[in-house]
């Protein structure tokens, strides 16, 4: 295994050098974009390389963390908001206080203004959540807030959200993407039709979008918060991930992200970057399509459980980066279940449920994912893996956005995904990926339906005491695992590789790209 990553780490750098000698414009952006009279780690731009473009910039229409991270907390803010532990802070709201079982009533700051100028306050609020519940916005991430009945200006600064049953996750919501207030005047420029100019309070204003290329955000000058270090944000969409590297050892970029196993050792090794790593709240998994045959057999898709080797994957695809998961919950959630257990190793069961659904030979069928190295090197040794019970694997590999609107509509068989949880409370987890009432673009792209567990999702979204929730919670996993919806590979760890000039970047456990306290030196 060593000798081999020290055969891939020479061909790595060889490629490096000759990107750099070919490719690379030999411009320093974090010099040549400083601006006059700053210090040495005040202004200047911040270049973000990225494996894949946003699928857009409305929050109200996103089913992806990858794309909320370019703009939640830096266009867009909330109510509340989240610290550097991940507990739940004021934000725009200055304070908060739960009425009855089913009131909720906030208390907004007075000196937030939009982008444009326009005041934030009570109906601004208002605004945004009438729009991402009305019907005809069809917004696929209305489902998340779907216990709320109305939002109440109150008076200017005070707004309730009046619930149609108790909810006790609200402010783990609140803190995501889904809800971000945006200005009025662009709700009513867009109105149902999908935002491609956001306006938020946040610390950075938009500038333009060139899909596939990049987006670009100035510093907000007139932000109501901590004054950010930086004058410009630049996400830049490469797709290649030795040319991402090689941008930052030439000072094109500053932050190149996702970093895979592959390239770690080129990144230690550099004198120009290093590599940033942290736990996040979400997994990676292999997905069934459950209405497509012959995945619409439970035996089916348990036999497939049991005939994939994990410790094999985690160790070879991922160098034992990342812990083996139990469960589609990151040991961070809350409701995560510690003592599941997942699919044990056993091609014998997996060639009897097999006989027993009818595939007493295997069959033929495709497993689609994104062009992500670990991804495709994981499909390769599924491939290899199920051949041992007779399963002949067709792997398509699809760029992120034309896989992922793959996965919304159904058309897979398997599917490698991962799952962010951009709350870190099982609900986010559990509602958006597995009730009935998610299929499609929410997150349940399983496309799963089962009554019980549905009944056991709702249950713990009212529920007031945690022990409980705890509870149904782990009896809805156990639902879930026994029915065999998915296969847990690996949690999630954030890795980005970071120019060394680059101080206050992080990747919080949702997957969010914290920038807002960067400094370039």
């Amino acid at each position: 295994m060593k000798a081999k990553r020290r055969f891939g780490k020479l061909v790595l750098i060889f490629l490096m050098a000759i990107l750099i000698a070919g490719c690379s414009t030999k411009q320093d952006v974090s010099s040549s974009q400083n601006t006059k009279g700053k210090t040495s780690d005040s202004g200047g731009t911040l270049v973000i390389a990225r494996l894949s473009d946003a699928e857009n910039l409305d929050h109200h229409f996103m089913s992806t963390i990858n794309a909320a991270s370019v703009t939640h907390n830096k266009i867009y803010e909330g109510l509340v908001g989240r610290d550097k532990n991940a507990e739940i802070k004021p934000l725009l709201a200055e304070q908060w206080k739960q009425l009855d079982d089913t009131t909720w009533e906030f208390k907004l700051r007075k000196d937030v203004t939009f982008h444009d100028g326009t005041a934030f306050n009570a109906d601004a609020v208002k605004a945004t959540f009438d729009r991402l519940l009305d019907p005809e916005v069809a917004s696929p991430r209305a489902v998340v807030f779907k216990m709320v009945d109305e939002v109440k200006a109150v008076d200017e600064y005070t707004v309730q959200f009046k619930l149609s049953e108790p909810f006790s996750p609200l402010l783990s919501i609140l803190a995501s993407h889904e809800a971000g207030i945006i200005a009025p005047k662009t709700i009513e420029k867009y109105g149902k039709k999908i935002i491609q100019e956001p306006v938020g309070t946040g610390p950075f204003v938009f500038e333009s979008w060139t899909p596939g290329k990049e987006i670009v955000f100035n510093k907000n000058e007139k932000y109501w918060g901590p004054e950010p270090k930086l004058d410009k944000v630049l996400f830049k969409v490469v797709p290649e991930e030795t040319t991402r590297i090689s941008m930052l050892e030439t000072g094109e970029a500053h932050i190149a992200e996702p970093l895979s196993v592959t390239m770690m050792d080129t990144v230690e090794s550099s004198r120009n970057s290093e590599i940033y790593r942290s736990e996040g709240f979400g997994t990676e998994y292999i997905g069934f399509n459950v209405e497509k045959a012959p995945f619409d057999d439970a035996r089916v898709r348990k036999a497939v459980g049991h005939a994939v080797e994990m410790d094999s994957i985690i160790e070879g695809v991922f160098n034992n980066i990342g812990n083996k998961s139990n469960s589609l919950l990151g040991p961070k959630v809350f409701g995560y279940h510690e003592s599941m257990k997942a699919y044990e190793y056993n091609l014998n069961e997996a060639k009897r449920l097999l006989a027993e659904a009818g595939y007493p030979n295997g069959f033929e069928t495709t497993l689609k994912t994104m062009d992500k190295k670990e991804w495709i090197n994981m499909a390769e040794v599924l491939q290899s893996q199920l051949k041992g019970i007779g399963i002949k694997v067709d792997i398509q590999v699809f760029e992120y956005g034309t896989f992922v609107e793959q996965a919304n509509r159904g058309d897979t068989e398997m599917f490698i995904l991962s799952w962010r949880n951009a709350t870190g409370d099982a609900d986010y987890n559990q509602y958006n990926l597995f009730h009935s009432s998610s299929h499609g673009a929410a997150g349940n792209t399983f496309f799963y339906s089962n009554k019980e567990v549905d009944s056991l999702i709702e249950a713990a979204r009212a529920e007031k005491d945690s022990d409980k929730r705890l509870e149904l919670y782990e009896k809805a996993q156990e639902i879930e695992m026994e029915e065999s919806v998915y296969i847990p590979v690996r949690v999630i760890e954030n890795m980005a590789a970071i120019s060394k000039g680059v101080k206050g970047f992080s990747i919080s456990p949702s997957g969010y790209l914290e920038i807002n306290d960067i400094s370039i030196k």
